[in-house]
């Protein structure tokens, strides 16, 4: 009897969990017919109301489109590309002339195969896809033409699709399909769409999956891209191939179902792998201290604003050529990982534009500064250069005799440190002698410098120096002329580049031309110069310095033809400098320990 009892209960609870299994068949079978009666209503209303009168009724949120961020690059003297500049999104817009004809042709079969023939909306793809949804009780199907698809990516924030949300989709759908052709709809979605790992459009989608332009699309990569918008993350290839190569093969047998390819082309496309290739276009550099100083540059003359939203394609003056002899000269020196750091700038005196600048920490450290631009060290011997040009100035001659003890201890009051006058040393205590201006800058007569120094004026010399390029600050001490003070390779080159423009200074600048994707030019540079010592004075310190390379201090850098230079070695010899020009280039290279001024005494080639 229990037992009977028992089973009479089960069959009870049986019964009314069909009964609840049924109403709630019921209710998700109303609730799908709802929706698809709404949807058609919805659909009825936007094809038979006036266009004009929906569109006034958009709303204000939806009014301007939001502005997509773009790759900007950068591009050698010769055209060749050195390298972009990273933002949040990478994106190359491209017409379409430029993309395979296989990629709209894929797109337009997977996500909306009726687009050339319906308006903005597709009545017959909502009804189709509002069925699949009632027959599958959920959501499997979109409506979406391309049209919405991309007024969504362009006009809409994220959120949920709510019935609001999606009247003004097709609202805005309808304004803008009234206002571009298809053609123009179709290249605006390609460049926007996104395809995963940062890829927005169909350039940077070709570029990171297969290290190739869109212009070179083949079929079976085609319609590997085409198939990724659906869910770039679920079909993400790099991570996932099995799926992605799936969703592919939809893609494809779509294509064949449109006619677009024979079935022999869909049978050998269908075995084809992957074939992935990653590219690195938006993350390799060349001369990455000279893009470092170009990126620092644009963000002060056109704001963060602009960087930030890129789309800029900007032409420097990096000579590509130039720049592989400065990386060769650093690398060949300083290899092995307790070698101290070394940055070189070379520039053309001509016109203030700069040809190379190349930095190298070995060991493969990194700094957060630019050696080249930002670092500030002494400039050593280097510095009486300014000395020599403030000298010229006020009258005296390099035939003007001086004598060069091994040490020599100054009584000007200037010089005292508190009561204890300044003894200053020549290199090693050497003696020099006698001898005229011109031999004691050839072989860097720190005794006889302090002298002359002192004699052409110490404010001078600092106006000297900030004339032809310094622009650190600079303080007119005793000791000036031995290169103390901190400056940087860039600007020790402005200067010597302006001596060898015979006295005619140049802003160093590394930008030819600014323009933005649709060729708006935003900036030019600019070649005009300004006299700022005598080309006399010029010609005299050219002149003066060629003895440092014939015969002086400078010699092992002779180059063979007519050139001037000088070296430069600070105290403890904790930097190492040589600047020198031709006409047609000047260059300055230095080499030392970043983090603190540590003696090279020990350093092969160094000592």
């Amino acid at each position: 009897m229990a037992d009977l009892h028992a089973a009479g209960g089960r069959r009870a609870r049986r019964r009314r969990r069909s009964r609840r299994h049924g109403h709630a068949v019921i209710g998700a079978a109303l609730l799908c017919g709802l929706v698809l009666v709404l949807a058609a209503a919805a659909t009825a209303l936007l094809l038979t109301a006036d266009p004009r009168a929906l569109v006034s009724s958009c709303g204000p949120a939806a009014a301007h489109p939001r502005h997509l961020s773009a790759d900007s690059f950068l591009y050698a003297a010769d055209g060749s590309r050195l390298g972009a500049v990273s933002t949040a999104r990478n994106r190359e817009p491209v017409a379409l002339e430029r993309i395979s004809h296989w990629m709209p042709t894929a797109t337009v079969a997977i996500e909306d195969h009726r687009f050339w023939r319906h308006g903005a909306l597709d009545p017959e793809g909502i009804v189709r896809a509002a069925i699949a949804d009632l027959r599958a009780g959920r959501a499997v199907q979109g409506g979406s033409t391309l049209t919405q698809q991309l007024v969504r990516a362009r006009y809409l924030s994220s959120g949920s699709m709510t019935v609001v949300r999606k009247l003004t989709e097709a609202c805005l759908a309808i304004k803008l399909a009234d206002r571009w052709s298809k053609r123009r709809i179709l290249q605006e979605y390609l460049n926007t769409v996104f395809y995963g790992h940062r890829a927005y459009g169909v350039q940077a989608a070709a570029e990171t999956y297969f290290a190739r332009p869109a212009s070179r699309l083949r079929l079976t990569q085609a319609a590997l891209l085409s198939g990724l918008p659906q869910a770039p993350s679920d079909y993400d290839p790099l991570r996932f191939p099995k799926a992605a190569r799936a969703r592919r093969n939809v893609v494809l047998r779509a294509l064949r179902s449109a006619g677009a390819i024979s079935p022999a082309s869909l049978r050998r496309a269908l075995a084809r792998p992957l074939g992935l290739h990653p590219g690195h276009r938006y993350l390799s550099l060349e001369a990455p201290a000279f893009f470092d100083m170009f990126l620092r540059g644009l963000r002060r003359s056109y704001g963060p604003t602009v960087v930030r939203r890129g789309g800029l394609r900007v032409q420097t003056t990096l000579d590509p050529r130039l720049q592989r002899m400065a990386d060769r000269a650093l690398g060949a020196w300083l290899s092995a990982d307790g070698d101290p750091a070394g940055a070189l700038v070379a520039i053309d005196p001509r016109n203030g534009a700069i040809r190379a600048l190349a930095t190298l920490v070995p060991g493969g450290r990194r700094l957060r500064f630019n050696l080249a631009t930002q670092a500030r060290r002494q400039a050593g011997s280097a510095f009486k250069t300014f000395t020599l040009t403030a000298a010229i100035e006020q009258g005296i001659p390099l035939s003007s005799i001086w004598n060069g003890p091994p040490s020599l201890t100054i009584p000007d009051r200037r010089c005292m440190d508190g009561t204890t006058p300044w003894t200053v040393h020549n290199f090693a205590d050497e003696a020099a002698g006698t001898m005229t201006l011109l031999d004691a800058i050839a072989h860097s007569v720190n005794t006889i410098f302090v002298q002359v120094a002192l004699r052409a004026g110490l404010h001078n010399i600092v106006g000297v120096a900030h004339r032809l390029g310094i622009r650190s600050p600079l303080t007119p001490v005793c000791s000036i002329t031995l290169g103390p003070e901190g400056v940087s390779p860039l600007e020790m080159t402005d200067a010597f580049a302006t001596l060898a423009a015979g006295g005619v200074h140049h802003d160093p600048q590394g930008v030819r031309r600014v323009t933005t994707t649709d060729g708006r030019v935003l900036g030019r540079w600019h070649t005009a110069g300004g006299r700022v010592i005598s080309a006399q004075t010029a010609q005299t310190v050219a002149y003066a310095l060629s003895g440092v390379i014939k015969g002086g201090t400078g010699i092992a850098a002779d180059p063979g033809r007519p050139a001037a230079g000088k070296t430069g070695t600070a105290e403890n010899e904790s930097d190492a400098w040589f600047c020198g020009f031709v006409p047609q280039l000047a260059s300055c290279v230095w080499i030392g320990y970043p983090a603190a001024e540590i003696p090279m005494t020990s350093l092969d080639g160094f000592s």
